[in-house]
């Protein structure tokens, strides 16, 4: 569904698939004034701009359809695209170590931990008490007098 009170200019290019140039392509073969609102097209205007759109371009569900289909078949016969697009990464080339984080989403934190942070960790791993060595009680170590 088009907006009424905008130009069918902008307003076919809220189609999937459908950017500026390729609405000018449209009102032009359908010879349509691009400056007109969408409320003052005739039913006769509405119809040679629809025969046009099937004739010639892919748009909404087709289109969409189509995309994922070849990105399936890339997939499936595991070229190096495909392979980019299984694990979410960019595909053409991009850098990834500082940049693409539409494609890789949020970020996630990475680093050293303490020692004792560590020991936590394991400890909860292990389910026993801390492997932490004990400091020898005064009186208890050997001397030489």
């Amino acid at each position: 569904m088009l907006p009424d009170n905008k130009s069918i200019e902008y307003s076919l290019t809220l189609l999937y698939g459908v950017g500026f140039p390729a609405s000018n392509k449209i009102l032009k073969l359908a010879n349509i004034d691009k400056n007109k609102k969408v409320s003052s097209l005739s039913e006769e205007e509405v119809k040679k701009i629809l025969a046009v759109i099937e004739k010639d371009y892919l748009v909404e569900g087709e289109l969409r359809e189509e995309v994922n289909g070849n990105i399936k078949r890339l997939r499936e016969i595991g070229s190096y695209r495909g392979i980019r697009h299984a694990k979410g990464l960019p595909v053409r080339g991009q850098r990834t170590r500082s940049n693409a984080r539409t494609k890789r989403g949020k970020r996630k934190t990475v680093g050293a931990l303490r020692k004792e942070a560590w020991a936590k960790i394991e400890q909860q791993k292990v389910g026993g008490a801390p492997q932490t060595p004990q400091a020898p009680t005064p009186g208890a170590s050997k001397s030489s007098a």
